[in-house]
């Protein structure tokens, strides 16, 4: 139990220095060879695999987006006991912001993470609200 307890606080921490535009502290925990996926239906979404290209990705939205805060509203971890051992954690996230071209939006998604070792290996964001996905990217006028 205690083992949630600490993942808990390290998950909702690095979303932390996400809104803080700290990218080498938000993937202080990934794994050198880790893998993020983004949805697909906007240009920048897909694979993104290697945590030096993962760090760009994050750099590129960072720059799109020069307001964002991604607020995590439950966080649930499947292994309670698991401090460094293999692990997966769903974060369920509000989002609001707004894009470069000043586009104010707000959506919901899940974030879930797959760790080994205690460093995600493999983190998938899900989307709740993909026509406002769209929008925020401006792939999409509304």
């Amino acid at each position: 139990m205690i083992g949630a307890i600490i993942i808990k606080k390290k998950v909702r921490s690095a979303f932390n220095y996400l809104n803080k535009r700290n990218i080498p502290a938000f993937l202080a925990h990934w794994a050198e060879d880790a893998t993020f996926i983004y949805p697909s239906d906007v240009s920048v979404g897909g694979k993104i695999e290697g945590k030096k290209a993962i760090e760009k990705w994050f750099q590129k939205f960072l720059e799109y987006f020069p307001e964002l805060n991604l607020t995590p509203k439950n966080v649930c971890v499947q292994n309670i006991f698991s401090l460094s051992g293999t692990n997966i954690i769903a974060v369920e996230l509000d989002v609001t912001g707004k894009n470069k071209e000043g586009f104010v939006f707000q959506n919901r998604g899940v974030t879930m993470i797959n760790t080994k070792k205690g460093r995600a290996v493999l983190v998938r964001d899900y989307i709740f609200d993909i026509e406002m996905l769209k929008k925020s990217w401006g792939e999409e006028k509304g």
